[in-house]
């Protein structure tokens, strides 16, 4: 456990950001799955737009999110 005040302030904001980016990735993988087994066109902005969510708050890099925007957009013509 950290000691110094500074130190248990960023363990806390550590584990709230944890929380968030979890979130945030289970709808990132839930959204791209559900495009890559359904194959419907109505689902891709959905996927698009979660897969733009995670690049804005850096938990994925955008090369890898045109990869799987990609990936998704041919599984769904």
């Amino acid at each position: 456990m950290p000691i110094l005040k500074n130190a248990k302030k960023a363990l806390r904001v550590s584990e709230r950001k944890q929380v968030i980016n979890r979130q945030v990735k289970t709808k990132l993988k839930t959204g791209v799955d559900k495009v890559l087994k359904s194959k419907k066109v109505a689902d891709l902005p959905q996927a698009f737009s979660t897969i733009d969510k995670a690049v804005k708050k850096n938990l994925i890099h955008k090369n890898k999110a045109a990869r799987l925007k990609a990936r998704v957009a041919k599984a769904a013509k």
